[in-house]
């Protein structure tokens, strides 16, 4: 008989769950009470309209003969009459339309003696008496008011304390935090295998995991578990993918929540809700606290101080740095924090002590860049001839999240053109709509001005193509797209360092569709607004930061804080820095204007195919131009990791055939072995029949000799006898 699971009453959380107050019901009961008000009113004159005059009034409506039926009221002492109907429209000036078919008219009488006096003399009809009792009506009228204030001021306190969980703003101080636990409703299913690439933070994240897991291990040898780690890297590399991996990888309780969570509008709420939250996560030691985007609330102070008023945000910096200092060192638990502005945190939150370590999570490189588009094409379906390493080499600069849109942004487009697969052309026009924006084909351009495009492009193309450190061309374009009226796309070489000569080149390349238009049109656009742009950042970074000029050399005013609004160089020297920039620009300008002059058919012949067919490739311009003599920076590499794996391979087929060799050696040496055992046991053999031969011989030889012995001694017995 299975053994069924032990569950008990606390590990349910259905039986746990308590039931919630519901304004449905509070509205149902106004609802009610408003209903039974109406009701009793309209009981007090179900028929039509009441009309209340004065008692002398009264009295003359009867004398007249306008009542058809009175109606003495004895609680509240008053009177009504209803009005005969061919009296309506004398009393009320209106129709039985307006007033209804029994209208009437009431009074206060002074006494009910008088007015029974005056009944019995002068009304002739029937009189009928009630007594009402109006105690619940009363209650309800001067209740209900309250009734509706406290209910009114009860929802206007939820919504003000919406972030204060389900007490609303009596509960405002507590912690949002989400918890994650493994065994609990919101468990996640993230671990390390879904993180791809990030070797290195995953490593030290690994680490952190294993603190939780295996305390004893480090602390018995004197160390001491690390307090916090902060996770730093651009928006889209994956730092709070990984914090879900880390919650999915350790088998311990996971708080997660916002840096701007702890803000509210009250005041002390962020310091409040800090203490929650640690308290949480020491009753659930050891366990892991997450806060995402920590510079809502870990700014450096004293940059932008209020005017004589007090921070909040500085208060919950205050309490959030007593915690992490509060709590025990080998309590277990351990703060995970992410941000994309490290710079700007307060210098007290990253000492030892508190954030231990900082774990980069950078830009994949080409490598990580192909593991991560593995994850993200597992669901979809591709065409069997898609090339990942191509993908990967033309997303050069993508974190995990631009490359997760290329993906979806390809599917979409595969399914706008029917298509039942995704293939090679969806994934280049998925990346150049992230980049560039969306085709813009309704724009119309005349020939000069397609030309004057195709002139520029061409430009940018040939220059490029015909420098060492350049980018390697891609595809170039003259359709517009985004804010842009053509487009060359490159292959930037990610180098881990860039030499002058490296940035001059690129340089000349951004200048060659300004220099295209001076040589061969005569004139200059518009068109190179970001080219221009783009230089004259590069410039100055070489000039003021790199201390790549001839004249500033070795200089660097670079402010990395960023404080204060002041230079930090004189006006003489901010002089010299754009003397060198101008400089700088004009010999490359000068530069690209010769290349293009030395290859101007090769160029001209360039744009007319551009004219021809708006988008060339790779291919068109090595037919043209020739194959580059210079191999790019990623070739080497890709180069080199393939003779890596082919010497892998070698090492492991040569392994494999020393361990072939040794074996049949072994082989070898154990059928000599057995041989020679075999030959050594027939020599034994032989042996011991040789030296079993020689024993009988010798036993024979034995035996006649005492035969002659006996016969000896016998012949002498004889003698012996015959001579007595």
């Amino acid at each position: 008989m299975p053994k069924l699971p032990n569950i008990s009453p606390k590990s349910d959380p259905e039986k746990n769950k308590k039931p919630g107050f519901n304004l449905t019901w509070v509205y149902f009961i106004i609802i009610i009470g408003l209903g039974i008000m109406l009701y009793q009113g309209n009981q007090s004159n179900p028929g039509g309209v009441n009309k209340e005059v004065d008692y002398t009034t009264f009295r003359n409506y009867v004398k007249q003969g306008v009542a058809k039926e009175v109606v003495v009221n004895k609680t509240e002492g008053n009177v009504r009459m209803v009005v005969r109907p061919e009296k309506i429209r004398e009393i009320y000036k209106q129709g039985s339309d307006q007033t209804g078919s029994a209208p009437t008219v009431s009074t206060k009488y002074p006494n009910i003696d008088t007015i029974n006096g005056f009944l019995d003399a002068n009304y002739q009809g029937s009189v009928k008496y009630e007594e009402s009792d109006k105690f619940f009506m009363s209650l309800l009228s001067s209740l209900l008011p309250i009734i509706l204030l406290v209910f009114l001021w009860f929802f206007l306190m939820r919504r003000m304390g919406g972030g204060g969980g389900s007490g609303g703003i009596f509960n405002v101080g507590k912690s949002k935090a989400r918890l994650f636990d493994k065994n609990g409703k919101n468990a996640t299913h993230v671990t390390f295998k879904d993180v791809a690439g990030q070797e290195g933070a995953k490593q030290e994240i690994r680490e952190i995991v294993d603190f939780l897991k295996n305390p004893q291990k480090y602390t018995e040898l004197g160390g001491k578990i690390p307090k916090g780690a902060l996770l730093v890297g651009p928006p889209g590399t994956g730092k709070t993918l990984l914090a879900k991996a880390v919650a999915g990888e350790a088998d311990v309780p996971f708080f997660s929540m916002a840096g701007s969570d702890f803000v509210e509008m009250f005041v002390g709420v962020g310091a409040s809700r800090v203490r929650d939250l640690f308290q949480q996560a020491k009753e659930k030691a050891p366990c892991i606290v997450f806060i995402d985007e920590i510079d809502a609330i870990g700014r450096a102070r004293g940059k932008n101080p209020s005017m004589g008023g007090n921070d909040e945000r500085e208060n919950t910096l205050n309490q959030l740095l007593t915690e992490m200092d509060g709590f025990g060192t080998n309590s277990g638990v351990i703060v995970l924090a992410a941000t994309n502005r490290v710079e700007i945190l307060d210098s007290a939150l990253l000492r030892a002590g508190r954030f231990d370590r900082q774990i980069h999570v950078d830009l994949p490189e080409l490598s990580e860049r192909v593991a991560i588009f593995k994850v993200h094409l597992a669901p979809l379906k591709l065409d069997s001839s898609l090339d990942i390493e191509m993908l990967a080499r033309q997303t050069p600069g993508f974190s995990g999240a631009d490359i997760a849109n290329v993906c979806n942004e390809a599917a979409l487009i595969a399914a706008r053109h029917n298509r039942k697969e995704v293939g090679k052309q969806d994934f280049l026009d998925a990346v150049d709509r992230i980049i560039g924006g969306l085709e813009k084909t309704t724009k119309v351009m005349t020939e000069d001005e397609k030309r004057a495009i195709a002139i520029h492009e061409a430009g940018h193309a040939s220059v490029s193509w015909l420098l060492q450190y350049a980018n390697p061309l891609v595809k170039v374009t003259i359709v517009p797209r985004g804010q842009a009226l053509g487009a060359a796309w490159y292959l930037p070489e990610e180098r881990t360092i860039t030499t002058k000569e490296q940035m001059l080149d690129e340089i000349c390349s951004l200048l060659g569709g300004r220099a295209a238009e001076d040589v061969f049109l005569g004139h200059v656009s518009s068109g190179a607004l970001n080219d221009l742009e783009r230089v004259t950042k590069r410039i100055y970074g070489m000039v003021a930061y790199l201390g790549m000029s001839d004249k500033l050399q070795n200089l660097c005013y670079y402010n990395a804080q960023g404080e204060g609004f002041t230079k930090p160089y004189s006006d003489k020297t901010a002089e010299l820095i754009d003397n060198e920039v101008q400089r700088m620009i004009s010999e490359q300008y000068e530069r690209a204007k010769r290349l293009l002059t030395e290859n101007a058919a090769k160029h001209n012949a360039l744009a007319d195919l551009l004219v021809e067919r708006e988008v060339i490739f790779t291919e068109d311009a090595e037919k043209i131009f020739g194959p580059r003599p210079w191999k790019s920076r990623t070739d080497i590499l890709m180069e080199e990791e393939a003779m890596k794996l082919v010497d892998e391979r070698n090492r492991k087929l040569e392994a494999e055939a020393k361990a072939k060799e040794a074996e049949a050696k072994d082989a070898k040496e154990t059928e000599n072995q057995k041989a020679e055992g075999a030959a050594t046991a027939e020599t034994k053999t032989t042996e011991t029949k040789s030296a079993e031969t020689e024993s009988n011989a010798e036993s024979k030889l034995e035996s006649h000799a005492d035969l002659q012995t006996n016969n000896q001694s016998d012949n002498q017995a004889d003698n012996h006898s015959v001579n007595a």
